[in-house]
């Protein structure tokens, strides 16, 4: 990976991605393409925080049919960037990423990649903040990759899934709108999902129509769901956050996700809420990266008691 001018900039949201090589700006920004242990290249953004990189950085993991460029995506990261760090990317089969999107099941690997950059850049505390899709992936990934034991680095640690990489784990993490388990086709939303997913036709309009690559190919092995991730998360902090009207996932999701941690996390049902970033209100991700900041500076004291569970 090399450094290259990428020309005077004095704006934060990133630029369209020309090669391979990191793009610096003068406010401090970074775009570049990272490397998924399974050679898949990835988009990727770094924003700097108050602290600069001495500060926790917060890694942002997009939903289905999303990436790193589009308006939702920017507003939450430029709301996270008030208090942290922030690292966003695009998964594979979205975007300006390479590969093809296997819906939550390889994109492990890609967070993985992002996560490692952070602490690369030296942000020495990392929180994932995954949205719908996304929100699957933080939970499985921090289930794949927990905190090392101290005086331990992670190497090693995971076979397949973290190979190559150290430093890879999440020190918090907060899954918004997430499912709970596969296959779920109770709401019409995501009967919907599923025929793009799974039938050739719908595959030419995720690709044609929502720039979104799909993997022709069925899950094998089925890779742990999110509600069988969630106990091996303890004892990194989890919050999770669900509206009470998302038109994809009913309640029963974040409860059950909530009922696996055994009171190990937190749950936030948000009133009048819908889907994922675009029902992410200001307020809400305001509270999301207050929380996430909370985290090291008053190890957790500082949590919002209100909307706990």
């Amino acid at each position: 990976m090399s450094t290259g001018s990428a020309g005077r900039v004095t704006r934060t949201t990133p630029r369209r991605a020309r090669s391979a090589a990191t793009e610096r700006t003068e406010e401090g920004t970074l775009r570049t393409t990272l490397r998924a242990a399974d050679g898949v290249p990835v988009d990727a953004f770094h924003q700097p925080g108050p602290q600069g990189v001495r500060g926790p950085a917060i890694v942002l993991a997009h939903g289905f049919t999303g990436d790193l460029e589009r308006p939702h995506v920017r507003r939450a990261a430029a709301v996270f960037a008030r208090y942290a760090g922030v690292v966003t990317f695009t998964f594979r089969g979205h975007g300006k990423s390479g590969g093809t999107s296997t819906v939550g099941d390889r994109e492990v690997l890609d967070l993985t990649a992002a996560v490692a950059w952070a602490r690369s850049l030296g942000h020495a505390r990392v929180v994932t903040v995954g949205f719908s899709m996304g929100g699957s992936v933080v939970l499985r990934h921090a289930a794949l990759h927990p905190a090392p034991e101290e005086g331990r680095t992670e190497e090693g640690r995971t076979a397949g899934e973290g190979e190559g990489r150290t430093d890879a784990h999440a020190d918090a993490v907060v899954a918004v709108s997430a499912p709970a388990r596969w296959y779920y086709r109770g709401t019409a939303p995501m009967r919907r999902l599923h025929w793009l997913v799974t039938r050739r036709a719908g595959r030419v309009v995720g690709r044609h129509v929502l720039h979104t690559r799909i993997h022709h190919r069925e899950w094998d092995p089925v890779p742990l769901s999110p509600v069988e991730a969630v106990p091996l998360i303890a004892p990194t902090p989890l919050l999770i956050v669900h509206g009470d009207r998302d038109p994809y996932f009913p309640l029963d999701h974040p409860r059950m996700l909530a009922d696996a941690a055994g009171g190990a996390a937190e749950l936030w049902l948000e009133p009048g809420m819908g889907h994922a970033e675009n029902a992410a209100g200001e307020e809400l991700l305001d509270r999301i990266a207050r929380w996430a900041v909370a985290e090291f500076s008053t190890g957790g004291s500082g949590r919002d008691a209100e909307h706990g569970y």
